[in-house]
């Protein structure tokens, strides 16, 4: 067993990993996960304050995991519940309060809350110790919270949470919460980039960008599992991904909106104008401080390559928006880039971008039945996308229409 001075070098040591990630999904899955370690329990949940709400963000269950095919997650679910004495977490939030409850089923009724049990009954899981602990910043607002769910002995049995892990534990969630403070301001900025390009263009929507940067990472994941990669690399890879798949259109700001808001078909030359906001992208990054802005620049500026060579803009700097000596066709345009050379993220969300423009409804055309947009996506192997993410593809369809129901226009 742990002293408690090696408890809290674990701690310091798990709020300094937190430090290196940016993007507020990964955060608060971090979170989860490493409190889950550190307290050896079977399962938990993340909740984010959002007004007189908290929204339930994230959950993991090591019990019914086992259940999934290898590589398969949990479902997306997404939900609110007050801020008041009526459930666990509800409660803490308002009262800002740890509560350590060794069984859910016998909570005792001078409580004003109770215990939900229909998750339990839905899926046959038993619930029985609960360690609920507020999110608090700097400034001892309550930003979410953290529940913790069976805590076990070696043997895997289910035991009470430790009371002398209550104080350490709480220490790590006011780390957390600052964390999670700082990704939700990263966030924030973002969405605020791409809200700028939504008031020029309509088919920019806040849930478009949600879907294309959850739909990559899913990509990502999966294709990253097949190369048994480190699990730090493909958390790292993730957050950067993430953030610059939100971004792939944000070039579109540059561009007139007499051709953004054209309800016809494009002119060629307005379509040669149009392609250029791949280039506009890529140049808001140019000055690299970061992964993230290289990770952004290349996926504004790659996600229109084609896998067959047909895409753009092709080898063009996207500084000087002239082409790469020796990449120039006879008519003075540039080569497309071909197959690995399209760099991976680009090719990661093209296919992404492609799926959700597809499936969803615009004011221009209405939304394709699945079936056909995984048709058009099949015969596009080796032609228009990567053949490999193709595959991957078909193994992720569950989760893209869970997040596909998730972030809703």
């Amino acid at each position: 067993m742990q002293t408690v001075e090696a408890k809290l070098r674990t701690i310091i040591d798990l709020g300094n990993q937190l430090s290196q990630f940016k993007d507020i999904d990964l955060v608060l899955e971090k979170i989860l996960s490493e409190a889950r370690t550190f307290t050896n329990c079977d399962a938990g949940s993340i909740y984010v304050r959002e007004g007189d709400l908290l929204s339930f963000r994230y959950a993991q269950n090591d019990t019914m995991q086992q259940l999934l095919p290898p590589g398969k997650k949990l479902p997306y679910a997404s939900f609110t519940i007050p801020i008041n004495n009526n459930s666990i977490a509800g409660s803490v939030a308002a009262n800002g309060s740890i509560l350590n409850i060794p069984d859910a089923y016998e909570i005792s009724g001078s409580f004003p809350f109770f215990f939900n049990r229909s998750y339990d009954l839905q899926t046959g899981y038993r619930t029985r110790s609960l360690l609920t602990i507020p999110l608090k910043n700097f400034r001892k607002d309550t930003i979410g919270v953290l529940q913790l769910i069976n805590a076990m002995d070696i043997q895997k049995a289910v035991i009470p949470f430790e009371k002398e892990d209550e104080e350490i534990i709480g220490y790590f969630a006011n780390t957390a919460a600052i964390a999670v403070e700082r990704a939700k301001m990263t966030r924030e900025i973002i969405m605020r980039m791409n809200k700028m390009a939504e008031l020029r263009d309509p088919k920019e929507t806040g849930a478009h960008v949600n879907r294309v940067a959850a739909y990559s990472v899913v990509l990502y994941e999966a294709w990253a599992r097949t190369q048994d990669l480190p699990q730090f690399d493909i958390d790292k890879n993730r957050d950067v991904l993430r953030m610059s798949a939100m971004l792939h259109d944000v070039g579109k700001i540059a561009i007139s909106d007499m051709i953004l808001k054209k309800p016809g078909r494009f002119t060629d030359e307005e379509y040669q104008a149009m392609k250029l906001h791949t280039l506009l992208g890529a140049n808001l990054f140019a000055d690299i401080y970061s992964e993230f802005d290289e990770s952004a620049a290349i996926v504004a500026l790659n996600h229109h390559e084609r896998w067959d060579g047909n895409g753009y803009p092709g080898h063009v700097d996207p500084v000087t928006q002239e082409v790469l000596v020796g990449y120039q066709k006879e008519d003075g345009s540039a080569h497309g880039k071909r197959g690995e050379e399209i760099p991976f993220f680009g090719r990661i969300v093209a296919l992404a971008d492609v799926y959700d423009a597809l499936s969803c409804r615009r004011y221009y055309k209405d939304a394709w039945d699945e079936k056909d947009v995984v048709k058009m996506i099949q015969e596009g192997s080796g032609t228009q996308f990567d053949p490999n993410l193709v595959t991957v593809f078909l193994e992720c369809l569950d989760t893209f229409r869970e997040i596909r129901d998730l972030y809703q226009d």
